[in-house]
């Protein structure tokens, strides 16, 4: 189901909206932040639509017609729709955080679930000092702002996905302790920028552009989507019992002084792994991806954001 409205006078944005977004929080979301657009002076169209397909085919006819900016207005899974239509273009994105995560807002220290703040800060980017470039990755020819995921993580990611009863990180440590009883090394084979295959014996490699992901969990804590660089997080073959005393420390970002853990920088990165391990589906942005092998590139200044510059 789509609808659309359209008020307001001067420069026009285009709100696309996912009601359903943190149990609701979405549709609620949308009126403050559409007000605070207009209080700002410009003209509003909204998109409101459950179905994601119907929502990219908006944003990115919006996009081709010339909107001053895309807004969307929803958690994690929104924006990653709103950046197939603007990754790439002139068009601005401005990130109105309404779902369970938010791990794209939070790393840029925009407002959380404070919609016509938000609404705010991007009409005051837009009509100021204007848009900030930052990078993002792209892979599977599909492009992601925070964490390509692969391994033990991306099956707690499939399985946290299937909880829709339970929100934010709450949901991601329930959906872990479900995955331990099948945690398993994965033989990845992983190539960083243009040098040699690797084969690497790990539990998880998360391919970060920005630090966080299952709302908070800090698996990349050095990542920065301004320096043309992912952060590969490596967690090595270990036990049940050695990852369960890691996982406290992602929340903090000190998880990288354990022993099991290697970080890597690189523009580029390949893995693969056998297609009969539980690391043969990637995740990004918390949807999924693709299954593996795959390659993520990092795409220098592919997303004008509305966001204050750092």
């Amino acid at each position: 189901m789509t609808s659309e409205i359209t008020s307001g006078a001067g420069a026009g944005v285009t709100l696309v909206v996912n009601p359903s977004s943190g149990r609701g929080r979405g549709a609620r979301a949308a009126a403050p932040a559409a007000a605070a657009l207009r209080d700002a002076g410009l003209a509003v169209r909204t998109v409101v639509t459950r179905d994601a397909p119907a929502a990219l085919l908006r944003a990115a006819a919006a996009v081709e017609a010339g909107t001053g900016a895309l807004v969307a207005v929803g958690g994690d899974g929104m924006v990653s729709l709103a950046l197939q239509a603007v990754a790439g273009t002139a068009t601005p994105l401005g990130i109105v955080a309404a779902g369970s995560g938010n791990d794209y807002a939070r790393s840029l220290g925009l407002p959380l679930r404070a919609p016509a703040a938000a609404a705010r800060l991007a009409a005051d980017v837009l009509k100021g000092p204007g848009p900030r470039p930052v990078d993002l990755g792209r892979a599977g020819g599909k492009w992601f702002a925070t964490v390509l995921a692969s391994g033990f993580d991306s099956k707690v990611n499939d399985r946290g996905n299937r909880m829709r009863r339970t929100a934010g990180r709450f949901r991601y440590e329930i959906a872990m302790l479900a995955e331990l009883a099948a945690l398993a090394p994965v033989p990845y084979r992983l190539t960083l920028d243009d040098g040699a295959e690797r084969e690497v014996e790990a539990v998880l490699v998360a391919v970060g552009n920005t630090s966080s992901y299952g709302g908070g969990l800090r698996i990349c804590p050095g990542a920065d989507c301004g320096d043309g660089l992912f952060d590969v997080t490596v967690v090595g073959a270990c036990s049940r019992t050695t990852l369960l005393r890691v996982f406290p420390r992602v929340y903090r970002g000190s998880h990288t002084g354990h022993r099991v853990v290697t970080v890597h920088r690189a523009a580029a990165v390949r893995l693969a792994a056998p297609a009969a391990t539980t690391a043969a589906t990637a995740y990004a942005d918390g949807e999924p991806l693709g299954a593996l092998p795959l390659t993520a590139r990092c795409v220098p200044g592919a997303l004008r954001l509305l966001a204050p510059p750092v």
